[in-house]
Parts: C-alpha cells; structure tokens; sequence
C-alpha cells in the first residue's frame, strides 16, 4: 500500500507533530497551536492531516477533501507545516488506524499527536482511544475557556500516571508511549464550528 501512498517528507530521527482534523475550515487556532507546539516540545515538523470526516460528527454537508487541502495549504503559510490526505490514500477513518500505519511505515520518526484540551475532554470517546495512547506520545494544548474539564475527563485519570511534567514537554517526542503532556500559555478560543456558525448568521442576516 505504502507505493502508492506519498508521504511528507521524513527522515530518522525526525520529531513530527500530527494535526488532525477537518480543516472546514482552516483558521488561526490550527496554526497558532502548530507554531506553538513546534517550539514547546523542539518539532522539526509538523503535519496536518485533513480528514476525510469525523466519525463523531455529521460529515454530509463536509465540502469535498480536496478543497479542504488546497485551503489547508493556502492557509499554512510556514516552511515547516506539511498538509495531507493521508487518511483518504490510505482509507482509514478512525485515528488509532492511521496512527498504526504512520508508526508501521516511519517507525524510526518521532511522532506526536497534538490535540486540543477540548478534544481530551472527549477522549473516551474515540474509537481505541487507549490503543492510540500507546501507539505515539500526546500533546495536548490549552485552549483557554474552550477547555471546559479537560483535565478531570476520564482519559486524563486513566492515563494520568504517564502525564510528563510541562516543564519536560521537549522531551515528550523521544520518550515511548504512552506519554502525555498539558501544554499552558495558547489562549485562542477559536474552533471551525464557530466560524461556521459566524458564516451562516452573516448569510442569514445578509451581512459580511
């Protein structure tokens, strides 16, 4: 399968963050979190990967993936930020899938999930959320009032003896799973929901 799959660029050794989402649409929140995670925890790169839809969510009215890319790259605008499809290559709908492969044909990069605190909120829902804690470490960024309980969620007491200390988050990309880390100081409550809420009272209101 991997023939006919292209990844990012890679190489041994290399600490690449992974960005999941719809990017619908991209925004300021998923590059500020991008930026602010390349630095906290010393990525080299970082890659956001556009999902074909959320399993958790209503993908019907999802604009087609390859629209969703071409604004993921147009919106990027950094060196070091690499968008893709993978999971649609790859037909894969659930994270610990795409996880397993990423880890099955790089296994010698340093790969780190990154979520939002609102996401760990939510953890327990996922699909093997547990096997995706074992699969690479976890970083997890502070998104101001977005994160309601993010910290007292059932997947932060399940996995809370392998939480990393903030102050060592540089060294969550070399350590084996699982591993996890809070990361503080990104204050940006912004989401692609809430911008489409916007978009859709502009419309409504015939504004904008």
């Amino acid at each position: 399968m991997l023939s006919r799959v292209t990844l990012p660029p890679t190489a041994p050794g290399l600490r690449i963050g992974l960005l999941g989402g719809s990017f619908n649409p991209p925004h300021a929140a998923h590059r500020a979190v991008s930026l602010f995670a390349m630095k906290r925890l010393q990525l080299d790169r970082l890659w956001w990967l556009v999902t074909p839809g959320n399993p958790l969510k209503d993908v019907h009215a999802l604009p087609p993936i390859g629209e969703r890319v071409a604004a993921a790259r147009a919106f990027a605008r950094h060196p070091r930020i690499d968008v893709t499809d993978i999971e649609a290559r790859i037909g894969t709908r659930y994270t610990a899938d795409t996880l397993a492969f990423l880890v099955r044909h790089r296994p010698r990069v340093r790969f780190v999930w990154l979520m939002g605190a609102d996401n760990l909120r939510d953890f327990h829902h996922w699909d093997r959320w547990r096997q995706i804690f074992d699969l690479v470490p976890i970083a997890v960024v502070d998104r101001g009032r977005m994160n309601g309980n993010a910290l007292s969620a059932p997947a932060a007491h399940a996995m809370a003896r392998y939480r990393v200390p903030e102050s060592e988050a540089a060294r969550l990309p070399g350590l084996a799973p699982p591993a996890w880390c809070f990361l503080h100081g990104l204050k940006l409550p912004l989401s692609s929901t809430m911008l489409r809420a916007a978009h859709a009272a502009n419309v409504c209101t015939g504004s904008g």
